[in-house]
């Protein structure tokens, strides 16, 4: 994904050598006709040039002319054609970075004023790195003993996107834009750097129910740190269910259930008890268990009709014994505690991902403590983008936009983004 051809930061020596191929006019010896004139033969001018070895693949290749117009081009590797663009100055230029250790064909044709062609074929190979990254796509974020205990195939309407890479990154902005997502609703995102080795991708709003994402990170060719490319690209598929959104207030007692952009219900609860405060934030449920073992000082219980949202082990639960203070006290160990009854409706409609904030508590919420990519507005997100653009992105793909551009949003509230009533986690 990009708004320009990805271009190497490493110097090109030796690259940029013109192949001229041209035709020669007709001439009769020793006489001329008044008035006659002969036209220039179309030249081409190609870069790479015929033969050139260890072409850095952060090269783009070039096919303009003198004299006439490039008339047709194509570019093909052994994986199939290469994409390019015809420019309306006459200039055709690859539009994706150059594979590593590929053998390129390039077959040009120009057509000059007496519209007589010239086709010349051209041959490269791109350097083998000696130094190569890998990168894995997920929606499931970095925590491993989090990550096994999901088994998932659909996700909720506030999921991210985490790239994760086996080596550290330099060229953030490179890698940033050879990521391509295309969501079957147009939805606006960005991209932001949790470290050198992670970036995540998420939604200015969550996304809309019953989307279907697909990533394909095109990063074979693209210098990631200097000397370090990418050799394969990576491709993800995910699939976004109904909405399902849960406000719930420490102070009220109470949590709004939103159910297909619909209110399901406003259900009394009991969070945590002074000192085990349940803290604010807009967090992602994680896992699930019915019935979850809980263990702590002084209590060990099989939990039925269990939601995790926090790594530290605060769930949305059944809890049959409090249900005579629900709706007016909380006792709870920190979890949300709710009736059998509600416990089954939303366990049973609960997938990861679906957005849960917690309001009114005197604690505040940890990044980093379960999946918490919405504790930051938009515009503090937007601050964690290496080109420091947005992402608009729909069923023909994506394209880096200045946020300076993008739309107001129409959709407000709990059910398209983080609640407005929960600032002091959303900062």
């Amino acid at each position: 994904m990009r708004d320009k051809p990805i271009t190497s930061t490493t110097q090109r020596k030796g690259l940029a050598i013109t192949l001229g191929v041209a035709l020669a006019g007709a001439a009769i010896a020793g006489c001329s006709t008044a008035g006659a004139s002969s036209a220039a033969a179309p030249t081409l001018q190609i870069t790479p040039a015929d033969g050139a070895q260890n072409v850095l693949p952060g090269t783009p290749i070039t096919i303009a002319t003198k004299h006439g117009k490039v008339n047709a081009v194509t570019v093909t590797t052994a994986s199939g054609q290469v994409a390019g663009t015809l420019t309306k100055n006459g200039q055709w230029t690859s539009t994706e970075p150059l594979a590593t250790g590929t053998n390129y064909t390039i077959k040009a044709t120009a057509i000059g004023a007496d519209n007589k062609k010239v086709t010349v074929t051209n041959t490269f190979q791109t350097l083998t790195a000696k130094k190569t990254f890998t990168a894995t796509i997920t929606p499931l974020g970095t925590d491993f003993n989090i990550n096994d205990e999901i088994r998932a195939h659909t996700y909720g309407v506030g999921i991210p996107i985490t790239v994760q890479f086996s080596r550290p990154i330099v060229n953030k902005a490179a890698v940033e834009r050879a990521i391509e997502i295309r969501s079957s609703h147009p939805v606006v995102g960005a991209w932001n750097w949790q470290n050198s080795q992670t970036v995540v991708f998420r939604t200015r709003q969550y996304w809309p129910q019953n989307t279907t994402v697909n990533v394909t990170a095109n990063f074979d060719g693209v210098e990631a740190a200097p000397g370090v490319y990418g050799t394969k690209n990576v491709t993800k598929s995910i699939s976004i269910g109904p909405s399902l959104i849960v406000v719930a207030s420490t102070r009220t007692h109470y949590m709004r259930v939103y159910y297909k952009n619909r209110l399901l219900g406003h259900w009394p609860i009991s969070t945590g008890r002074p000192g085990d405060d349940t803290p604010d934030g807009t967090y992602l449920t994680t896992f699930q268990n019915n019935p979850q073992l809980m263990t702590g000082p002084g209590y060990s219980l099989e939990v039925p009709w269990s939601v995790d949202f926090t790594y530290s082990g605060d769930f949305i639960h059944d809890a049959y014994w409090s249900v005579s203070v629900q709706g007016s006290a909380n006792v709870s160990h920190g979890c949300i505690n709710t009736s059998p009854w509600h416990a089954e409706i939303y366990y049973k409609k609960a997938v990861p991902g679906d957005p849960v904030t917690v309001m009114g508590s005197p604690a505040r919420g940890i990044p980093g403590n379960g999946w918490t990519e919405w504790f930051l507005t938009w515009n503090n997100w937007l601050k964690g983008s290496a080109t420091g653009q947005a992402v608009e992105a729909g069923p023909n793909g994506s394209t880096f936009v200045s946020p300076a551009t993008l739309a107001a949003t129409t959709n407000n509230g709990p059910m398209y983004q983080t609640f407005a009533g929960n600032p002091r986690a959303n900062t």
